[in-house]
C-alpha cells in the first residue's frame, strides 16, 4: 500500500476530529484572517486567529449549541454570507457530533422555510435581521426550530427564541467550565456514517433536494485534498466563494488537514481591492470571474487607444501559442519549452502586460482552482500563458465537490484534470460520466426514490454529465446529459461548448443559452453583462449626459431618413464601399448600434457621413450586404430609441 493509499485509509471518522488534531499540532499558527470594515471609505482592519483562538470559538459555541438541547446528528441550519463567523459555526456544529444545514442568504422566506423544515432544523444561525425575519415570518411553519442565533445583533429585537452569537459563546464557555471534557468527548462518539451536512441542491423543476453528506465524506475530502500535493502549510488561500456551496465548503476541510492559512470575506465587490491585500498563493473560483478579469483587462486597453488594444490583443494571442505550446511539450517530453522565438515574444508580451495582470492578483499566486461550470480554453490558455494557472477540477454536490482536479505543472487547460486518490471513475456506454468512492453521498435526504435513479447499489453514482477520459486518466467534459440538442437534421450538438466559445470572445456577454431541439438550426438567448455594457453604452453616446453623447450619432425619428454605410477590405484587401439606402425611413431601417453607429436594414453597417449615397433597392448594396450580414448581425442589439 502506498503512502497516499495508508494517509487516506487511516484516516479519523470526521473533520471534528480533524480539527482536534490541527489545534494540538499547531496551536499558535494563524488559521484564519478576516476584514473589520473601517468607518466611512477607509480600508478595511484585517485581523487574524491563530487555531488556538479559533478553538476556543467553537469549542464555546459547540458547548453553547449542546446547553441548547442540541443532540448528534440534529440539524442546525446556517444562513449567512462567507465570513469567518460561518466556518467557525460550521465546526462547532460538527463538534457538537450535529449536522450543518447551509442555508443561502439569497434564498427567500418560502424557499428557507421549506429547507427549514424538511431538515427538521433546530437551530438557525442567522446572519443579521434580515436572515431572522425571514424565519419569523413563517415560524408557525416551523415547529422544530426552538432557536434563532444572530451573528450581527444590530436592529434585532430581543425575543425568547432569540440570542446572539456572542450570548452564545458566553453561555458555552460557561458550560464547559462545567463540563471540560465535553467537546473531546462528542468528537470522540462521532461515527464516520453519521450525518453532518445537508445541502441542498435547486433543480429546474419542484423543490430542491437536501444531499446527505456523512462525516467521513469530509473526512476523506480532506486527506485526498492533501495527497494531491498542490497545497502545502505556507500557502494563503483567499476564500471568497458561498460556503453555503459545496465548492465553498470543501475548502475548509482541505485546509485543516494541510494548515495553511485562510483569509475569509464573501464580498464579491471586494476581490479586487482585497486580491492585493491578501497576496494569497491559491484561490479558488468560477469562471465567470476569470471571464470578467479579462474582459476588464481588454476593456481597459480598448479604452486606452487604437495602440494599447492592438498590443493587448498581440500579446494575448502570444499567452494563448505559448501555454498551449508549453503545455504540449509537457506532455510529450516532461518540459514545459517552447520555441525560441516564441520565448522572445512572451517576454516582452509579459513586461508589457502580464506583469500588471499577476501584481492585480496580488503577486503571489501560484495557482487559481477553478470548478462549478466550465471554462473556456480560451480564457484558460490566456491566463496560463500570463502566469496565472487555472487548475480546473469537477464534482458534484452529490460527490463532496472534488472529485478530480488538475495536477499541478501537468495540467491541461480544457481537462479537469484526473481522479482525487480514492475516487473511481467509469464511462457509461452513452458517455455518462459514473463515479463512485468515499466522497459520494448517502443519498437524498428522505427521497429514496430520487436517490435510487442515481445512486446504484453497488455505490456508482450517475453524475448526469457526459464526458471523455483520455489515454492517461485526464476528464473532458463535453456537456449535461439532458442538455444534449438533437437538431432536426438528427445532428447532436452541446451547447456548453457554444456557449463558452461566445462568452469568450465577446466582452459583454453575462450568459447565453444555446437552443436549438427539433430545428434545424440553433438559436441563442443572451444576457448582456451589465457593468460592460454601461460602459460601453457611455464611450458611444447610448447614455444621456455622457461626454460622447454630444458627438455620437442620434436615433433618428420615424419618418425621417437615415444615411449610413461604411468603407471597409475584402478578403483580396481592395476597399469596398458601402453606400447609403437613403431612401428608407428610420422605422424601417433602424435596427440598432453597431459600433457606436446605426446600421441600416438592407446592410446592416455602420453611418458613416463621407460614404457616396445609393438607393435603398441598389442590388450591388444588397449583394454587398449579404457578404457582410452574418459578420455584422452578432454584433447589432435592437434597443428602443
Amino acid at each position: 500500500m502506498s503512502d497516499t493509499q495508508t494517509l487516506i485509509e487511516n484516516r479519523p471518522p470526521s473533520v471534528a476530529a480533524l480539527f482536534l488534531e490541527r489545534v494540538a499540532a499547531t496551536p499558535d499558527a494563524e488559521a484564519y484572517r478576516y476584514p473589520v470594515p473601517a468607518p466611512g471609505d477607509g480600508p478595511d482592519d484585517w485581523k487574524s486567529l491563530t487555531w488556538a483562538q479559533a478553538a476556543e470559538r467553537v469549542y464555546a459555541i459547540a458547548a453553547g449549541l449542546i446547553e441548547l438541547g442540541v443532540q448528534p446528528e440534529q440539524r442546525v441550519a446556517l444562513a449567512s454570507s462567507t465570513r469567518v463567523e460561518w466556518i467557525l459555526a460550521d465546526l462547532a456544529i460538527l463538534c457538537a457530533g450535529a449536522a450543518t444545514t447551509t442555508v443561502y442568504p439569497q434564498t427567500n422566506a418560502e424557499e428557507s422555510a421549506f429547507i427549514l423544515s424538511d431538515s427538521a432544523s433546530r437551530v438557525l444561525i442567522a446572519e443579521d435581521a434580515a436572515q431572522l425575519a425571514k424565519a419569523r415570518e413563517k415560524r408557525a411553519e416551523l415547529p422544530e426550530l426552538t432557536h434563532v442565533v444572530v451573528v450581527d445583533a444590530e436592529g434585532v429585537e430581543s425575543e425568547d427564541w432569540v440570542l446572539t452569537l456572542a450570548e452564545l459563546e458566553a453561555r458555552g464557555s460557561a458550560y464547559l467550565e462545567k463540563h471540560p471534557e465535553l467537546i473531546k468527548e462528542r468528537v470522540g462518539a462521532i461515527t464516520a456514517d453519521q450525518l453532518a451536512t445537508l445541502i441542498y441542491t435547486s433543480g429546474t423543476t419542484g423543490r430542491p433536494k437536501g444531499v446527505r453528506l456523512p462525516q467521513d465524506n469530509w473526512s476523506y475530502m480532506a486527506k485526498a485534498i492533501a495527497a494531491t500535493g498542490l497545497l502545502g502549510q505556507d500557502d494563503v488561500q483567499y476564500l471568497w466563494l458561498p460556503l453555503a456551496h459545496v465548492f465553498g465548503k470543501v475548502l475548509t476541510s482541505g485546509q485543516i488537514e494541510v494548515g495553511h492559512v485562510t483569509a475569509v470575506d464573501g464580498r464579491v465587490d471586494k476581490i479586487i481591492e482585497n486580491l492585493p491585500v491578501v497576496r494569497p498563493t491559491y484561490m479558488a473560483a468560477v469562471p465567470r470571474i476569470f471571464e470578467k478579469v479579462y474582459n476588464g483587462v481588454a476593456a481597459k486597453a480598448r479604452a486606452g487607444g487604437g495602440a494599447k488594444y492592438k498590443i493587448f490583443q498581440w500579446a494575448a494571442e502570444v499567452s494563448r501559442e505559448y501555454a498551449k505550446a508549453s503545455q504540449d511539450n509537457f506532455r510529450r517530453t516532461g518540459s514545459a519549452s517552447v520555441p525560441f522565438a516564441l520565448g522572445a515574444k512572451h517576454k516582452v508580451a509579459d513586461a508589457l502586460v502580464y506583469a500588471k495582470i499577476r501584481e492585480a492578483f496580488g503577486g503571489n499566486l501560484r495557482a487559481c482552482i477553478s470548478g462549478s461550470a466550465a471554462l473556456a480554453p480560451e480564457i484558460g490558455y490566456f491566463f496560463a500563458g500570463a502566469g496565472i494557472h487555472i487548475l480546473e477540477g469537477y464534482g458534484l454536490t452529490e460527490s463532496s465537490a472534488a472529485s478530480f482536479v488538475n495536477p499541478g505543472e501537468a495540467y491541461r487547460t480544457g481537462t479537469v484534470g484526473k481522479p482525487l486518490p480514492g475516487t473511481e471513475v467509469r464511462i457509461a456506454d452513452d458517455g455518462e460520466i459514473l463515479l463512485r468512492g468515499p466522497g459520494i453521498m448517502e443519498g437524498y435526504h428522505g427521497l429514496p426514490e430520487k436517490t435510487a435513479e442515481v445512486l446504484e447499489a453497488d455505490g456508482w453514482f450517475h453524475t448526469g454529465d457526459i464526458g471523455e477520459l483520455s489515454a492517461d486518466g485526464y476528464l473532458r467534459i463535453t456537456d449535461r446529459k439532458k442538455d444534449l440538442i438533437k437538431t432536426s437534421g438528427g445532428k447532436y450538438i452541446a451547447p456548453a461548448e457554444v456557449e463558452g466559445q461566445f462568452k469568450a470572445v465577446c466582452p459583454y456577454v453575462s450568459n447565453i443559452l444555446v437552443h436549438g431541439a427539433d430545428r434545424n438550426f440553433c438559436t441563442a438567448l443572451i444576457a448582456l453583462d451589465e457593468p460592460s455594457i454601461l460602459d460601453w453604452a457611455k464611450d458611444n453616446g447610448a447614455m444621456e449626459g455622457s461626454p460622447a453623447a454630444a458627438t455620437a450619432p442620434r436615433w433618428p425619428s420615424a419618418g425621417s431618413t437615415v444615411t449610413c454605410g461604411l468603407r471597409s477590405t475584402d478578403s483580396h484587401g481592395a476597399t469596398i464601399a458601402y453606400r447609403e439606402c437613403a431612401s428608407r425611413s428610420a422605422a424601417s431601417t433602424v435596427r440598432g448600434p453597431l459600433n457606436g453607429r446605426r446600421p441600416c436594414a438592407t446592410c446592416m453597417l455602420s453611418s458613416s457621413s463621407t460614404s457616396p449615397a445609393c438607393q435603398g433597392n441598389d442590388t450591388s448594396c444588397r449583394r454587398k450586404a449579404s457578404r457582410t450580414r452574418s459578420r455584422s448581425a452578432a454584433a447589432i442589439s435592437s434597443p428602443s430609441p
